[in-house]
């Protein structure tokens, strides 16, 4: 019985070896953009082109590659997938900023690598030039801001730093720069300039704002109220005098009738 029991012990061994050295495939291969192994950020300009160049190190086998654009794939030629690959973004604009291109293998898309656009440009500015409101309403000036890296923003009026009133309130977010003026009064007119300033460079941009007077508006509502009243008095005195029209109408109806005979 003890004999039986080591031989099963022997086998068991032996099984489990054989199990361990089955041949089965590993994924050891390791991806690199531009002969760098981990994700990272890639610093470029306006106007620039930038080629990325994803490469397959360690690997046993002939491997297909992937490239995404954020979550969209790139469209690959067919010499360009096998064990590296290219990708070329050209005329870069700001709107490329932060966007991330990621290499994948195809075989297994968890062994990825990815870079990360970081394109650095001066301010760009944009909102509405020319603002015509009333005396004593409310209006909002917005500039538009786009900086890499972010504008240091502020508030000029006729060329001078801009000294803010009780009316006004000054809102700020990474995208825009706010002016919000209520209950606007004549020396609010003028010219309001929005000061972008980054590391790169200054940019401006003006905004006219044109306060007319108010207009002199007539209430509908008393007007109103004043014909019914007089429509509602002429019906109630054409209705009192109503037997003394009737008579004077018979008797101017009588010599007509005289006449006739």
């Amino acid at each position: 019985m003890a004999w039986n029991i080591r031989e099963l012990m022997k086998m068991c061994r032996f099984l489990l070896l054989a199990i361990l050295f089955l041949p089965r495939e590993v994924t050891s291969s390791v991806l690199t953009v531009n002969d760098r192994t981990e994700n990272y950020i890639l610093d470029t300009w306006l106007g620039s082109q930038e080629s990325l160049k994803c490469a397959v190190q360690n690997h046993t086998r002939e491997e297909e590659l992937l490239w995404y654009r954020e979550e969209g794939t790139v469209d690959l030629k067919s010499g360009n997938k096998i064990n590296s690959s290219s990708v070329c973004v050209s005329s870069i604009s700001e709107d490329d900023n932060g966007v991330t291109f990621t290499c994948k293998l195809q075989r297994n898309q968890s062994v990825s690598i990815s870079v990360v656009l970081n394109v650095i440009f001066p301010p760009i500015l944009s909102g509405d030039d020319f603002q015509t409101v009333e005396e004593g309403s409310d209006v909002k000036l917005v500039c538009n801001v786009r900086s890499n890296p972010q504008a240091q923003m502020m508030w000029h009026k006729n060329s001078d730093i801009l000294n803010l009133e009780k009316n006004h309130q000054v809102h700020q977010t990474s995208e825009s720069l706010q002016l919000s003026i209520t209950k606007v009064k004549k020396s609010d007119n003028g010219t309001y300039s929005c000061v972008a300033n980054s590391s790169l460079q200054m940019e401006t941009k003006d905004f006219h704002l044109i306060v007319k007077d108010r207009a002199v508006t007539v209430p509908k509502e008393p007007i109103i109220a004043a014909c019914i009243v007089v429509f509602l008095t002429l019906c109630f005195g054409l209705i009192a005098r109503r037997k003394k029209i009737m008579k004077l109408c018979i008797k101017n109806e009588d010599p007509q009738r005289e006449t006739a005979l």
